[in-house]
């Protein structure tokens, strides 16, 4: 198994590097193109991210070299050498495997169990396929990766905790409000965050939405997104005695709501729950408010301070996380080895069948018919006997890809199997 891996990511490069080895979609088959006709690779796959861009390869001529897969970052983006030395990361082999299958179980992610960079890869994957560029060895480490990835999601909690303030808002409605089918929403302003997090509400089963702007024409056209109702700004208050959920970020420069107004809203609504959300900076909503029995307000930091518990909580489950992974590679290296053991085995056996046969067929004359046959099954019967020992020990790898791998050279070098492979 020869593999090879260059790469930058998050960690080791800032965004004005990465952005300039990012590969556009459609350009990716004449780079997996190039890789394969020019720079010396079999398989060839890009996993190009905002976050990271890799070069995954099987080498043509099993030469484990990572500097042509670097000599083509430099050629395919028109770089100078050697700009990319400080940022870039190299792997081969058994690490190369570990670093596939951590970073589609989303371990080496910005945010630990995002479960964007599955499908990142998956896409990358399928170009690679589309383009030829994918043979038996990365379609077996590919499909492993996916499986290992769903393993982690299903027998971990890594992915459960919110760690967006759109996810964060859903994940304290449903505590706040339980059941969210038939619960309704205001939309108090018309910033970037509260979009965002009224669209996970309702895919969660919000059932009708509200909406408000002091620019009467920003809350029709939120209103027509969302399949809603606008409203006049002017009445706020008597708005807020409909709906379950209002989310509040507006460009004020101070309260919008205070704490005497949302006691006259309790009033009204008699005293049914409202959760409501500020994501404004400066603050929208007075944090008095939050005296209130019947109202449940969280602020931008609040929400912050539930993401950085849940990240916390991501952080525990990524321990169980990477002992499936160190499961998942030992048994993916030692498949490998075991397949390639087959070819070598047979080239062996033979390798030392001839060696002892072709003494034999030099004598053949001074031999009865008889006498040659059995001392053909007694040198075959001693070649395999000779080769017991190189052959259990190629069946049983020990996990060490590294020391394996140059075990199986040794073995090809001393009886000259490179042909026969």
């Amino acid at each position: 198994m020869k593999l090879v891996l260059v790469g930058v990511n998050h960690r080791t490069a800032p965004v004005e590097v990465r952005e300039r080895l990012a590969f556009p979609e459609d350009r990716l088959p004449e780079a997996l193109s190039a890789l394969k006709q020019d720079f010396g690779c079999e398989e060839a796959l890009i996993l190009s991210t905002c976050n990271r861009v890799e070069l995954l390869a099987h080498p043509r001529d099993g030469c484990l070299r990572t500097d042509r897969l670097i000599d083509f970052l430099y050629d395919f983006h028109h770089l100078q050498p050697p700009c990319l030395q400080p940022y870039l990361y190299t792997l081969s082999e058994r690490d190369t495997v570990r670093h596939v299958f951590r970073v589609a179980s989303s371990l080496d992610s910005m945010v630990i169990g995002e479960p964007q960079i599955l499908g990142q890869m998956k896409r990358a994957y399928t170009l690679a396929s589309t383009a030829g560029s994918s043979g038996l060895l990365l379609n077996s480490l590919m499909h492993r990766a996916f499986h290992v990835a769903k393993r982690v999601r299903t027998e971990t909690r890594i992915s459960n905790s919110a760690v967006s303030v759109s996810y964060v808002a859903v994940e304290l409605a449903r505590k706040i409000l339980g059941e969210l089918s038939d619960r309704t929403i205001l939309i108090v302003g018309a910033g970037k965050m509260s979009e965002l997090a009224a669209r996970h509400l309702l895919k969660s089963g919000i059932s009708k939405t509200f909406v408000t702007n002091r620019t009467p024409a920003k809350a029709e056209e939120m209103a027509e997104r969302f399949d809603g109702v606008a409203l006049p700004f002017e009445g706020l208050l008597s708005h807020l005695a409909l709906p379950d959920i209002a989310i509040v970020s507006t460009a004020a420069e101070g309260y919008v709501l205070r704490k005497p107004d949302m006691q006259r809203v309790v009033r009204e609504r008699r005293h049914r729950p409202l959760f409501l959300i500020d994501i404004s900076v400066p603050r929208n909503i007075d944090p008095a408010i939050n005296d209130i029995e019947e109202v449940f307000l969280y602020d931008i930091d609040d929400m912050q301070s539930v993401i950085q518990a849940n990240l916390e909580e991501r952080r525990k489950e990524a321990e169980p996380a990477e002992a499936i992974i160190a499961e998942e590679v030992d048994a993916y290296v030692r498949r490998a080895a075991t397949r390639q053991a087959g070819s070598l085995i047979s080239a062996l056996r033979d390798r030392l069948e001839s060696i002892c046969l072709s003494e034999l067929e030099k004598n053949r004359t001074a031999l009865t018919p008889d006498e040659y046959a059995r001392a053909e099954r007694m040198l075959r019967t001693t070649a395999h006997r000779l080769a017991h020992p190189f052959i259990q020990q190629l069946k049983n790898p020990d996990g060490n890809l590294n020391r394996y791998q140059h075990e199986v050279d040794l073995i090809k070098r001393v009886f000259q199997l490179e042909e026969e492979e």
